[in-house]
């Protein structure tokens, strides 16, 4: 222990300070490291109750977690993965590159994948087992800069043909493939949407802990499967990337593993250039109660700290910073002799009989497959904990001039022939790409062909881990029956003199498809806070929430019929104030069909504004993973959540919605309305496996409902139907439309009442559940007849049907923005009116609110008066009796105004 005398000697007491290090050495050679780990800790526990404050340091030393001792050998054929990944590497590059030298300029990215080839290889040779008889498959969150590596596997595999790769980011004519890994373009290859940055993580984390949920409810038998996660150091800056770290941890996903591509580097400069984005990271994950391993450094290194007697070389590789260790990649090994080794005389001494192209090719950790497979292997089989691996490696590696460590790597998408050649030669590949395939410019694809012993080699090592991986399921192998819509036959009746509001139908209904024996087990029921707001605590006795460690307390209100129950085998999940985690777990129960072939169906219920403007990144993510499900935005509307103000006043989520192709948004009135679609949605999603999910706003204002209209069921999912008549008018007598969603509908259908008794106006009243199902199917027709011209089948618009030869202007009015019902505007054949909430939330009164907001019974009224006017079936006079009689302030500023 030559280390141990250079530390004695400014030791106060070296004789004390020697008995107490060979003491634990001691304890570690017959004992074993855990014991000596138990002692230590005493002893610091031990001086914290004695009143001395130890300094805490959540970091280790930057150097390898796993010593060279302690690595398990590399099974396989070292070389020939080398030679493999080389070829991998080199048809990603040629991917992208392709790509950019045709007219277009179609983007791609080299820098990313060639930095962590060595981290996805080994994981493909040794460790990532496909679905199969014997096992249920890992899932893969590949970092979505890296696609045209995986490509480039696949390619070799057979997976994908030479066209396919040569039509990368071309998809418009059917050839191409994806940029990124999206499984709605690519729906039997990618399995997650990874490449919207921080999204990736956080699903990684929500998706172990799903499973970890159905192994505990017996709906899923427990298996070592694993969500391995891949990321950059540069995308830990993104809050998703980190900020559920601590929930892994705290459930012990033992589950998860994720792999950070730590090669310094952002998109535009380094990660941390005056810091240490490895020691950032450790401390972050470890203090979260991770396993962390760092593989920082390769096997070339070994011989050097072997030699590094005096712990000078681990002082300044803990010395040096990001910002240095990026430019001794960039300027050589010179460079590296001078301004790293050369700092002290002994690191000096340490590479002294090296050359400079022996200090270039120390390499990092992340490029060693010794290294990154003793990292896997400890992963493998860490229990209790989940697992993160921080890889050093070298943005660009192999680009060398045209990138390699450079700032602008990341956007080096063309490589002139020089730097493709060198690339070439880099890799060793003169011989497979001789200089004559490379006339004119062209940059060929290398594939040896099926039977060479390259691509027999991956299939033997794909075979023996259960087939291709990344591979996706399009349809759960059994479909569900769900409850027939006369299974809520009471919630479809009149309610009465009792007023109940739209949440409270949805519970309702949500605790008949409990009971059903098929559906009730796979139900999710979802909230990131606040159930007892939406009158769901009945379930925590009822269902439980899941926790895994169950409950060890007695919870304050055990006395209470509601009580607080927390189970291992809960099925409600509340998972605290997080909105990004309730809906990323959301997305692990709504695509376990293609995940676990197990359909399950979540309902996940918040604050509506808390939903598509908080997490709209995330709703488009679930959108391409194809994910099915409901999404209920609670307290929905300007002004139903009437005394909480500008910011919690939900105005505009359906027209966030109305963006997303696959999600149907409903905006429904009464509780037939609400179960109506909740039935409709569970037999597309459930029974038909349809890739579409489902956003129902539902309000916390209580009110009657009445009984569902005979024959409404299909209008209700279209979007539109006929609530009521107005009365037969005599010839030439007075009508309007009146149309409505929501809370707002009451308004429009007392605003009817107005009409007929101030003006003699009578009012057909329409009930519109979707103004976006309306909007879409409209479109939908006026695309179908210009399209076809001649064709004797012209296509009408939903809207159009039903209001055409009805008489009067069409007045709409909503709790969101105008532009919710402004969508149907050109299949309205009458004179349209819309009314909306634009503008900032204010706290009052829903009356005093729907007055300045303009959407009141008053201002629906005088919209139709007005209306009728400018069709010269009023006058003047009569909108000026109107203002009167319905209290218009005309001098009110504009809503909308700032």
């Amino acid at each position: 222990m030559d280390w141990l005398n250079d530390l004695l000697q400014n030791d106060p007491d070296p004789t004390e300070t020697r008995e107490w290090v060979e003491s634990i050495k001691s304890v570690i050679d017959v004992r074993g490291p855990e014991r000596a780990h138990q002692l230590l800790e005493d002893m610091v526990e031990l001086t914290r109750r004695s009143g001395v404050q130890l300094p805490f340091s959540p970091t280790t030393g930057y150097f390898n977690t796993i010593p060279a001792w302690q690595e398990p050998a590399l099974p396989g054929d070292a070389h020939m993965e080398w030679r493999i990944r080389s070829m991998i590497r080199w048809n990603a590059m040629a991917t992208v590159v392709r790509a950019n030298r045709k007219p277009g300029d179609l983007g791609g990215h080299i820098a990313s994948f060639a930095s962590s080839a060595t981290l996805y290889d080994v994981g493909f040779n040794h460790f990532w087992r496909a679905p199969s008889a014997d096992h249920p498959g890992d899932l893969i969150g590949v970092q979505g800069h890296s696609s045209p590596g995986i490509y480039a596997r696949a390619f070799m595999e057979g997976r994908l043909t030479e066209d396919q790769l040569d039509h990368f980011r071309m998809e418009v004519d059917g050839k191409g493939i994806s940029s990124y890994p999206h499984p709605w373009l690519m729906p039997d290859f990618w399995q997650l949407p990874t490449v919207s940055m921080g999204l990736g993580p956080i699903a990684a984390i929500y998706q172990a802990r799903h499973w970890k949920y159905l192994e505990a409810r017996g709906l899923m038998p427990k298996t070592n499967r694993k969500v391995w996660c891949f990321l950059g150091d540069g995308e830990t800056d993104e809050p998703e990337s980190l900020g559920a770290i601590s929930v892994a941890g705290r459930e012990g996903l033992d589950n998860l593993v994720f792999v950070i591509n730590c090669n310094l580097q952002r998109l535009d400069g380094p990660v941390r250039g005056n810091g240490k984005i490895i020691q950032e990271l450790e401390g972050n994950f470890r203090g979260a109660g991770w396993n962390v391993l760092k593989v920082v450094w390769g096997s070339y290194w070994d011989p050097l700290l072997a030699q590094d007697k005096d712990g000078i070389l681990k002082k300044l590789m803990m010395e040096t910073l990001d910002g240095e260790y990026q430019n001794c990649k960039a300027f050589g090994g010179a460079y590296t002799r001078e301004h790293f080794f050369g700092k002290y005389p002994e690191t000096a001494k340490l590479v002294a009989n090296m050359s400079d192209d022996d200090i270039w090719h120390l390499n990092r950790g992340g490029h060693d497959p010794h290294k990154v497979y003793a990292a896997y292997d400890n992963a493998m089989k860490t229990e209790g904990v989940p697992t993160v691996i921080l890889a050093k490696t070298v943005k660009g590696y192999g680009m060398g001039g045209a990138g390699e460590a450079l700032n602008p790597t990341h956007q080096t998408k063309k490589l002139d022939n020089e730097s493709v050649l060198a690339f070439r030669d880099r890799f060793k590949l003169e011989k497979d790409l001789p200089e004559e395939l490379f006339k004119d410019g062209n940059v060929p694809f290398l594939n040896p062909g099926k039977d060479s012993p390259e691509v027999q080699y991956m299939l033997e090592r794909r075979n023996a881990l259960g087939g291709f991986l990344p591979q996706r399921r399009r349809k759960a192998s059994t479909s569900l029956e769900v409850p027939k819509l006369d299974t809520f036959e009471r919630l479809l009746k009149s309610t009465g003199d009792r007023e109940i509001s739209t949440t409270m139908a949805f519970v309702q209904a949500l605790n008949i498809i409990l009971r059903d024996k098929q559906v009730g087990p796979r139900c999710v029921p979802i909230v990131a806070d606040e159930a007892r707001t939406f009158g769901m605590e009945g379930l925590f006795r009822q269902l439980g929430i899941y926790s895994p460690q169950g409950q060890k307390y007695k919870p304050v209100d055990a006395d209470q019929l509601m009580f607080y129950r927390e189970d291992a085998a809960g099925q409600v999940l509340e998972e605290g104030i997080t909105e990004a985690g309730a809906f990323a777990s959301w997305m692990a129960a709504a695509t376990s069909y293609s995940t676990n072939d197990l359909q399950m169906m979540p309902f996940y219920i918040y604050y509506s504004m808390f939903g598509f403007q908080r997490i709209g990144d995330a709703a488009w993510q679930a959108a391409d993973m194809r994910a099915r499900g409901f999404l209920l935005g609670g307290t929905a509307g300007r002004t139903t959540l009437n005394g909480e103000g500008l910011q919690h006043e939900d105005g505009q989520s359906h027209i966030q919605t109305s963006f997303i192709p696959n999600c149907r948004s409903y905006d429904p009135t009464f509780g037939y309305e609400v179960v109506t679609i909740v039935q409709h949605g569970m037999q597309r999603m459930l029974a038909e496996q349809q890739d579409e999910y489902y956003y129902l706003t539902l309000m916390n204002e209580n009110y009657t409902h009445p009984e569902m209209p005979e024959g409404s069921a299909d209008g209700i999912i279209k979007g539109m139907y006929l609530l009521r008549e107005g009365e037969k008018s005599k010839k030439g007598g007075l009508r309007v439309q009146l149309m409505g969603s929501g809370t707002i509908l009451r308004e429009v259908i007392a605003a009817a009442e107005l009409l007929k008794k101030e003006f003699n106006v009578d009012a057909d009243l329409w009930s519109c559940p979707s103004f976006t199902e309306l909007a879409r199917d409209g479109e939908a027709a006026v695309r179908y007849n210009r399209l076809h011209p001649a064709a004797k089948d012209k296509r009408t618009p939903y809207v159009t049907q039903l209001l055409s030869g009805r008489d009067g202007p069409a007045i709409a009015a909503t709790d969101y923005v105008r532009t919710f019902a402004n969508q149907i505007r050109e299949f309205v054949p009458n004179r349209y009116v819309v009314l909306g909430t634009d503008g900032f939330g204010r706290s009052d009164t829903r009356a005093n609110l729907r007055r300045h907001f303009e959407v009141d019974r008053n201002h629906v009224a005088f919209a139709a008066v007005s209306a009728l006017a400018e069709e010269g079936k009023l006058t003047a006079k009569d909108v000026e009796k109107a203002i009167k009689v319905f209290g218009i302030d005309v001098d009110k500023p504009n809503p909308i105004g700032v």
